[in-house]
């Protein structure tokens, strides 16, 4: 065996025999998704999963199942492990406050998607929600006409989807030509997707006659609602329908003539995933300055309003 390939092997059997001290050389990252039976949790998730294992990095994926002990839990364990850096899509830095503060204070940093800023985290990689909101409800008044009756399903539980809440408000409160007959908050329940079903098929069932558009505040509230409308025999272009997110599925619902889904505002997750691992390489493992990703507590990628015009780029 020659020496380059007995290091080789010592290098590979020390991956598979991680002690704490080999994990601080900055192959140990873990990743926590706040809950992911969410599409967009998984996929931000496992793209930083991937990019981390494709430099020859150990990536611990945990799921917090949606649970707040469970996310508080799961970051004390962590803590005590003392990975070289904490990804989390789609957290709660308000709730788990205390952890991303014993996290800073053990020297782990933290880095958020989608989640808010923290005084105790790196950044949180992040669209910006108010321009996505905006981007929705003006596409859904322009393809009303600024005129018409709508419904809304709504989440307040994540900072994101009530952002893009609020702006559809104000951007009604300009347009009184469109009026709101009724909107479904989801809770925040493991069964969501039935939550979503029977919650808007309440409202179908009391205004679905004098609706002219829905606005659902993530793509995953919008394939229930597009099957609710299939179901009900409602065509595609009969009722003006927008979500956000983005994605392979929702992409398919937009192109697809028998689906009632119109367009979506596309957020990038997987590049959020992988720009997460650049950033431990480029800060932790490099050293280089905070300031050379972003100034400030966000580091902002672009959202692209995807419909009818150009879904055919995405599919």
């Amino acid at each position: 065996m020659t020496e380059i390939s007995r290091r080789g092997a010592l290098l590979a059997g020390a991956s598979l025999l991680a002690t704490p001290a080999f994990a601080q050389s900055g192959t140990d990252i873990a990743i926590v998704g706040f809950q992911m039976s969410s599409e967009t949790h998984a996929r931000a998730a496992n793209a930083a999963a991937a990019a981390a294992r494709a430099k020859g990095w150990t990536a611990t994926v945990l799921n917090s199942e949606g649970a707040l002990p469970r996310h508080a839990e799961q970051l004390d364990t962590l803590i005590q492990r003392r990975p070289k850096a904490i990804i989390v899509a789609m957290g709660k830095p308000v709730e788990a406050e205390a952890q991303f503060q014993r996290a800073k204070a053990a020297g782990i940093p933290v880095i958020t998607i989608m989640a808010g800023a923290s005084t105790h985290t790196l950044f949180d990689i992040q669209v910006n929600e108010y321009k996505v909101g905006a981007d929705a409800a003006l596409w859904l008044l322009g393809a009303l006409g600024y005129q018409g009756n709508i419904l809304t399903q709504r989440f307040e539980g994540n900072v994101g989807t009530r952002i893009r809440g609020k702006v559809l408000d104000a951007v009604l409160s300009e347009n009184t030509g469109v009026r709101m007959l009724g909107s479904h908050t989801m809770a925040r329940t493991a069964s969501w997707r039935d939550d979503v079903r029977q919650g808007f098929s309440g409202l179908l069932l009391r205004h679905a006659a004098n609706t002219q558009g829905i606005w659902a505040s993530f793509d995953g509230q919008a394939f229930v609602i597009d099957d609710l409308l299939q179901a009900r025999g409602v065509k595609k272009g009969q009722v003006k329908f927008v979500s956000i997110d983005g994605g392979a599925e929702t992409y398919r619902r937009i192109a697809d003539p028998e689906s009632t889904l119109m367009a979506t505002v596309t957020i990038p997750f997987e590049e959020m995933g992988v720009r997460a691992v650049e950033a431990v390489e480029r800060i932790i493992l490099k050293g280089e300055p905070k300031a050379a990703l972003t100034p400030g507590p966000y580091l902002f990628l672009d959202s692209v309003m995807v419909d009818g015009t150009n879904v055919r780029r995405f599919l």
